[in-house]
């Protein structure tokens, strides 16, 4: 009888496991099957344009790679923010870029059209680059309250020439990156300094960090403006940092 009783007790006790053990593993096919939903309904078109697009935005400098390399790197301020949403939902960012020391005085201006790529190409996003018709009006348009800023519709309409596109992909797991591209290899006219085609190459990196390479070629394909010996390197500044640079000018001011 005892014998008999042990017996069923471990019967009980192996049949509550196995059912246990089948409850689990439902639960984990379930858990993965919302999970990777939720992963696929993340990774829209659309979404990826979101996610380029905040990227591009906001304040950065290339400083820590001017301390490192100051021969061949100067240290650069980055400045990005929404302007404009076009009627397909491309969006479009007002970008300008500074030396450190002046950055109320920009040296470039240009807008960001970023949307996604034609199903057909094998690409995520594309990032185009327009001139503005009248840069002096947008000159620190990003520092502007936002009454002061140029409205949507007048941006939409200062849209000028088209300079380039970048076409962005996904990049591949164990990369330092989230998205890269470039312009195709034989680049865009370009006119400056000499050269007659200019390419592009970007990538986005995580906290918002970003990486340009910019360079222009003559016809017999010589590299005539551009760094050399890579990328410039973006990286967002903490607020304290930016008020640091900013010194110089409240010096200057007060004086």
């Amino acid at each position: 009888m005892c014998t008999g009783s042990v017996s069923g007790s471990d019967s009980g006790t192996n049949g509550w496991s196995r059912a246990r053990g089948v409850v689990l593993k439902t639960l984990v096919l379930v858990g993965g099957a919302l999970w990777l939903k939720r992963m696929t309904k993340s990774t829209t078109r659309w979404d990826h344009t979101r996610i380029v697009a905040e990227s591009l935005a906001g304040e950065k400098f290339s400083r820590e790679q001017a301390s490192r390399d100051p021969d061949n790197y100067f240290n650069l301020r980055w400045l990005s923010c929404p302007a404009a949403e076009m009627v397909d939902g491309s969006r479009v960012l007002y970008f300008e870029q500074a030396f450190w020391r002046t950055p109320l005085k920009p040296f470039r201006q240009r807008f960001f059209m970023v949307k996604p790529c034609p199903k057909e190409m094998k690409c995520d996003v594309e990032v185009s680059t327009y001139a503005i018709r009248d840069v002096e009006e947008y000159k620190n348009f990003c520092d502007r309250p936002k009454d002061q800023q140029p409205r949507p519709e007048e941006v939409i309409g200062d849209i000028s020439e088209h300079l380039t596109t970048i076409y962005m992909k996904r990049c591949e797991r164990g990369k330092r990156c989230l998205y890269e591209g470039s312009t195709p290899s034989d680049g865009f006219p370009n006119t400056w300094n000499g050269a007659s085609y200019s390419t592009s190459e970007l990538a986005v990196l995580k906290n918002n960090e970003i990486h340009t390479w910019d360079r222009g070629y003559d016809d017999d394909g010589n590299q005539v403006w551009g760094g050399k010996g890579g990328p410039y390197e973006f990286k967002p500044a903490p607020a304290s940092s930016f008020y640091d640079i900013l010194s110089p000018l409240k010096t200057s001011f007060s004086a």
